[in-house]
């Protein structure tokens, strides 16, 4: 089978294999698209938490992306782990050269276990800056929170949420909820002409890292090949549902999700 897109991840690396541009490469590759990397940061963790990061300079990363762009042209770009101010701004500055259209972006802020991945200005200058420049905005609701200065306790609180963050320029909102409380995993799509509500069944395991990168990953796969961007929230969603159902189980802590849930793979590999 060959790609049937290309697709540009702008992210940290993540050495334990679960989450960030490892988790974005094994998600692409898996539903069929072709992963390049810009890699902002190389962090040192694994299932129990993130022991230390080291930031790629920001002249490097603006390199990677204008660079690999130039010889093959992505069909959309994914960005997730950005930690400093100067490193969006070398983003922004490379996106501005390349100009892709479909940008996905997933504003990484805190990990798993709750070590904190970006700064205060940096935060500032997402808002001002980057998200208005996004086709999909794809926070989880402790990143929303950030960013709206608001509380989210309810769907309600979700979809007040995602109306401000719609207000700071993104084209479409994608607020995943399954840090509420419930029995229920409920996600909002919204942008300035519909809302809508994916409702899932939670599943009870602590192995849930790097769901928010593979489920943005995912998003963009789909839209990449042409789908469309509620259809393609959709075909996400239930990627990592079946990715979290399947889990390996692997860690201590808070383990992986099973991004090769959908390969069928070749008799002699088995």
């Amino acid at each position: 089978m060959k790609p049937r897109s290309k697709i540009l991840i702008i992210a940290g690396s993540d050495s334990s294999g679960g989450a960030g541009i490892q988790a974005d490469i094994k998600t692409i590759t898996s539903l069929g698209g072709y992963a390049m990397t810009a890699i902002t940061a190389i962090t040192s963790q694994n299932t129990n938490g993130v022991f230390s990061i080291f930031s790629v300079n920001p002249e490097e990363i603006e390199k990677q992306i204008i660079f690999t762009c130039k010889d093959i042209r992505p069909d959309a770009i994914k960005i997730g782990m950005l930690h400093s101010s100067k490193v969006i701004h070398a983003v922004i500055k490379a996106l501005k050269r390349i100009k892709i259209k479909k940008i996905i972006l997933d504003p990484v802020m805190v990990a798993k276990g709750g070590e904190k991945l970006i700064d205060n200005s940096a935060i500032k200058t997402l808002k001002k800056d980057l998200i208005k420049k996004t086709y999909l905005l794809t926070p989880n609701i402790p990143e929303a929170e950030i960013l709206t200065d608001m509380k989210i306790k309810n769907i309600n609180d979700m979809i007040q949420s995602a109306k401000i963050l719609l207000n700071y320029g993104a084209q479409n909102i994608l607020l995943k909820g399954g840090h509420l409380k419930s029995k229920y995993l409920v996600d909002i799509f919204l942008n300035k002409n519909q809302i809508k509500i994916f409702k899932n069944k939670k599943i009870k395991t602590r192995n849930t890292h790097g769901t928010g990168c593979t489920l943005s990953s995912a998003i963009t796969s789909f839209l990449s090949c042409g789908k469309p961007i509620i259809k393609s929230c959709e075909l996400g969603v239930k990627y990592v549902n079946q990715a979290i159902r399947t889990n390996p189980g692997y860690g201590k802590g808070n383990g992986p999700i099973n991004h090769l849930n959908s390969i069928v793979l070749n008799r002699k590999f088995k």
